[in-house]
């Protein structure tokens, strides 16, 4: 029974020796004085302000894509015990002895790291000889642009990492589908390409532009096996069910889980909140919550609220009135009903408070039981503290005299009789019975006598003038005209009304509100409200110095100063290797030269080289110059500040096209022995240009040894390039 003991036990494992060295080498370049500089490098001045946030767990919005990168970057200063005190303002700014620079900056250099082995399974797995992968992954390795990203506190070798992985792990997925489908490993590789893209995106958007990719290549691999009399039509069924799991559903549901963790994480109110409903905001742990943790739900003929325009931006506003009139007469001439002033005003103040009313009766209190307003009825709306009545006639709007004047009104004896009847439209019920609920509650108001909605025009418009206290314009906006957010008002505040004498009234608006109701957003609530605003919110774009187009990248006319040390001329840069992104262009210019002048010679049934070399020479064209074209091409349609780091996923896969054109261009179009060895010398030669250029611009991508004036103006390949030179 223990006979096996009599022997050994012997584990025989192959290891790939070229595969360990890259990776080893790989670390080297990017962990080498990872610390220096310990100053504030770039962005990371800008990433750095979400890390501090992650490790208080105060909320915020970034617009500039998904959370998971800012979450790993934020897990490395967790790991390294960061406290999250640091203050974020300045590049250069040398760090507290408390923030773990090594820490921070690990994940991004490991992921630039691991991009050099993946660079050589990537040329291995689409059926490439040993040294055209080896030669890929060098020109990674020796990519003094990629080097210079994956050694701070950035995104976008985290990106590459993702979008390398997925590409990898599809290639293996389907070298394994002819001969070991739903295999365990067929399965993993599978899912690995699906966790890999959702990963990609969810660290940029820009990952979209490789998801598609693959999916479109899933799309025609699936394609051609609808064509494959040997599969049965219940096989065909699960291999697209398959993918549809692994590529779709499980992506789908990962970057899900990214802002599950992502709001599990920032439970606390935070400066982002201001745009964000008055629903999401009660959600967070202090700021709203504090105000409004236990107010009434559902609001009540007698209730006193405050309302909040819902767009939210440019600035959150509620409806206001004060006890100053609209002029006689505006500065162009028009006349007003001089009637008190409507506004919406962005701050919290007494006299945002409103009153609702039962038009049929006089008092001003919640009776008992309360009497819920639902979608529907007809209410007044009367302003707390001056007991006015809300109301909107057929007069111009100071601001937008195609709209409606929107007043408190004043009885002037005069005819102009009033008009404040307003219905009230629930506009995301669930059913045309449903309460008017506090904050969650969306609602629109509309006039009874003239149709017109009540509208923040001054939240996508101008303020009003000094008379207006630069507040904002509310006016009644015909339903004709079309349908807006800064229509929708929210009860943020709320309170059931007691007092019925006015002046006890104004203490009890002045007095905080507490009762016993709470509310809670489920996540997928939270989640496309918090999507929508990634996709939405827009900063304004301004002019940077360092901001550059898409055609300045391929041809390297721009670079960025990253660092540069306060006293000596110690600094860092992002700039490409010359000689690689050189070749990366003549290489995509000879893929498209050849590939055409093939296709045109094929039409004619001139075959001139073998088929499968014909299909492996469009299969890594499909991954390496889609690649490339993916994700570059979009940007010219981008309406955004653009910088070379942009371009670094797209060169990323142009670079893996230069062995893929010079093992072609040996194997075909060498056909003697001398051409061969004459080839084989020149792409030596070339490789060790690609080793000077990376050695000559080492200073640049390390920030050390520090260069001298003299040095550093021989570095200045091309004027374009900004070669920061201290004076004497």
């Amino acid at each position: 029974m223990l006979g096996f003991l009599k022997e050994p036990v012997v584990v025989t494992a192959k290891i790939n020796v070229s595969l360990v060295a890259l990776t080893v080498m790989g670390l080297m370049s990017r962990l080498w004085g990872l610390c220096y500089p310990r100053a504030v490098v770039f962005d990371e001045v800008y990433y750095g302000q979400f890390v501090s946030l992650y490790m208080k767990r105060i909320f915020f919005v970034d617009d500039s894509g998904p959370p998971f990168g800012h979450m790993l970057l934020a897990l490395g200063g967790y790991l390294g015990g960061f406290d999250g005190n640091f203050l974020w303002n300045r590049i250069g700014a040398e760090y507290s002895m408390n923030v773990p620079v090594w820490s921070l900056r690990l994940l991004p250099a490991l992921a630039g790291a691991l991009c050099v082995p993946l660079a050589y399974q990537i040329l291995v797995e689409l059926h490439f000889s040993h040294c055209a992968a080896l030669g890929a992954a060098l020109l990674i390795l020796l990519e003094n642009s990629l080097i210079t990203q994956s050694r701070f506190m950035l995104l976008e070798s985290i990106l590459i990492f993702f979008i390398l992985l997925a590409v990898l792990s599809y290639l293996k997925f389907y070298n394994l589908q002819k001969h070991s489908a739903f295999s365990g490993s067929w399965w993993f590789w599978l899912l690995l390409t699906g966790v890999a893209c959702s990963c990609a995106v969810g660290v940029k958007y820009m990952g979209l532009f490789t998801y598609m990719l693959l999916l479109a290549t899933a799309g025609l691999h699936f394609w051609h096996m609808i064509g494959d009399q040997n599969l049965s039509n219940v096989s065909l069924v699960c291999h697209f069910l398959a993918r549809g799991l692994a590529l779709i559903i499980i992506p789908m549901g990962l970057y899900l889980s990214f802002f599950y963790v992502h709001l599990a994480l920032l439970y606390r109110s935070g400066p982002h909140d201001q745009i964000m409903t008055s629903a999401f905001q009660a959600s967070l742990e202090g700021g709203l919550a504090r105000i409004t943790q236990g107010q009434p739900l559902e609001v009540a003929y007698g209730s006193q609220i405050t309302l909040r325009n819902v767009l939210g931006k440019p600035m959150q506003c509620w409806l206001h009135s004060h006890t100053n009139t609209y002029p006689i007469r505006y500065e162009n001439g028009r006349g007003s009903s001089h009637q008190q002033q409507v506004t919406c005003y962005p701050f919290k103040d007494v006299n945002n408070w409103w009153i609702v009313k039962d038009p049929g009766m006089q008092q001003l209190v919640v009776s008992n039981p309360p009497r819920p307003v639902r979608h529907g009825h007809i209410v007044q709306l009367v302003h707390g503290i001056t007991t006015r009545y809300l109301n909107t006639h057929d007069v111009a709007a100071p601001l937008s005299p195609h709209s409606q004047e929107v007043s408190c009104y004043i009885d002037y004896n005069i005819s102009m009789p009033a008009q404040n009847l307003w219905r009230v439209e629930i506009v995301n019920r669930e059913s045309d019975t449903d309460v008017w609920k506090t904050i969650l509650s969306e609602v629109r108001f509309v006039h009874v006598n003239t149709s017109a909605v009540l509208k923040a025009s001054g939240v996508i418009g101008a303020s009003l003038p000094e008379w207006g206290y630069r507040q904002l314009e509310v006016v009644g906006e015909k339903l004709s005209k079309g349908y807006h957010q800064s229509m929708l008002w929210n009860v943020e505040e709320h309170r059931y009304g007691k007092s019925q004498e006015q002046r006890e009234r104004e203490v009890e608006l002045h007095s905080p509100t507490q009762m016993d109701i709470s509310k809670n957003l489920s996540f997928m609530a939270k989640f496309t409200e918090l999507q929508w605003k990634i996709l939405t919110l827009k900063n304004e774009d301004t002019e940077h110095k360092y901001s550059s187009s898409a055609l300045d990248w391929i041809t390297m006319d721009t670079n960025i100063a990253y660092w540069l040390h306060p006293t000596s001329g110690a600094q860092i840069h992002l700039l490409g290797n010359v000689a690689t992104w050189a070749s990366a262009n003549a290489a995509a210019l000879v893929y498209l030269c050849l590939s055409l002048w093939y296709l045109l010679r094929r039409r004619r049934r001139i075959y001139d080289i073998p088929e499968d070399a014909w299909q492996l020479w469009m299969a890594a064209g499909g991954i390496c110059g889609g690649g490339w074209a993916v994700n570059y091409l979009p940007f010219f349609l981008m309406e955004k500040t653009l910088f070379l780091y942009h371009y670094l996923p797209a060169v990323t896969f142009q670079i893996l096209l230069i062995p893929v054109v010079l093992q072609h261009l040996s194997d075909h179009l060498c056909r003697s022995v001398l051409l061969k060895s004459m080839f084989s010398a020149l792409v030596v030669a070339w490789l060790s240009w690609v080793y000077f250029v990376y050695c000559t611009f080492s200073p640049l991508t390390y920030g050390q040894p520090a260069l001298a004036p003299a040095e550093l103006r021989a570095l200045r390949w091309k004027d374009t390039w900004n070669i920061l030179i201290r004076k004497q």
